[in-house]
């Protein structure tokens, strides 16, 4: 499993089981999640890595703002 930052995932487990996040940080079996939304830059999300499913995408961009997040994963979203 290479998850690594700017890697877009999806989470497997939990309530925010089925939605796309991006990855801001990863520490050991652990990874800092944020989607813009419900999961905001300022207080991301912990999760295991063991509960994510990586796609084959890495967001090259930055990633400092809830925006800059959101229009990342919006194609994974649905549009």
């Amino acid at each position: 499993m290479n998850i690594q930052k700017g890697s877009i995932v999806r989470a497997l487990a939990g309530r925010d089981k089925g939605g796309f996040f991006v990855v801001l940080a990863t520490d050991g079996s652990f990874a800092l999640i944020a989607d813009g939304k419900r999961r905001q830059v300022q207080h991301p999300k912990r999760k295991k890595l063991i509960h994510l499913a990586p796609t084959d995408t890495v967001y090259g961009g930055s990633l400092e703002t809830n925006p800059q997040i959101r229009k990342a994963i919006r194609e994974f979203n649905g549009g």
